[in-house]
């Protein structure tokens, strides 16, 4: 039960990711093959409201719920970053989904997307198994 407010948020995020067509093939193929702004349009909404968020949370020395102070640390760059991008962007552009939207176009009945979440699941599994391996 004490879990229970995080199943409505993403219930409330399918509905979100739904509505605004965030998770139609249709849309993610205009965006990969650069016929239409409308998902780079929300991207970019939502890296402009990351950024803000950040800044003013820093700016106001904003605290968690828990009056712990809230930090940004810096990244750091990986080798991998750029192969691991290409392999994911691939993955997206198969299926014509992301994690995010395999979950909600199953919630919407596209038992086919279960294919792909299997075939994410086993991916990550891979790769924390061989992470100590790889340059």
């Amino acid at each position: 039960m004490k879990n229970l407010k995080f199943f409505f948020i993403g219930l409330y995020f399918g509905i979100v990711l739904t509505k605004t067509e965030m998770i139609s093939w249709f849309r993610i193929q205009e965006m990969l093959h650069f016929h239409s702004m409308h998902i780079y349009g929300v991207i970019g909404t939502a890296v402009l409201t990351g950024i803000v968020s950040v800044f003013i949370i820093s700016a106001a020395d904003l605290k968690t719920w828990n009056k712990e102070k809230i930090r940004f640390p810096d990244k750091q760059s990986y080798k991998g970053l750029f192969p691991g991008g290409v392999i994911f962007g691939l993955g997206w552009s198969l299926t014509g989904a992301d994690p995010a939207a395999m979950v909600a176009l199953l919630g919407n009945g596209i038992w086919v997307m279960l294919v792909g979440l299997f075939s994410a699941i086993v991916g990550t599994f891979v790769y924390s198994t061989l992470r100590n391996k790889l340059p």
